[in-house]
């Protein structure tokens, strides 16, 4: 999993500028490719109120929800955005 550089307690303010530049750009990298996948996520929460499973009593119940959820969301998109 990919994340930010956070700042170390205790570091010399010499040192963090030192390691300013190569900080700031891993953690625009790691932005570039984490934003459009928890846009995706929040999408999907937001249409299929996915995380609402309380009745899910298995494995494959999970799954079935899951993948219905997933699939309902993605054919609603495709016929009503088209």
């Amino acid at each position: 999993m990919l994340t930010a550089v956070k700042a170390v307690k205790g570091m010399t303010g010499r040192v963090k500028q030192f390691n300013k530049a190569a900080d700031d750009l891993w953690s625009k990298a790691v932005s570039t490719v984490r934003q459009p996948v928890e846009s995706l996520f929040n999408w999907q929460i937001e249409k299929t109120d996915i995380q609402r499973a309380s009745k899910v009593r298995s494995t494959k119940g999970l799954l079935v929800h899951v993948f219905g959820k997933m699939a309902a969301a993605f054919l609603g998109a495709y016929l009503f955005n088209s």
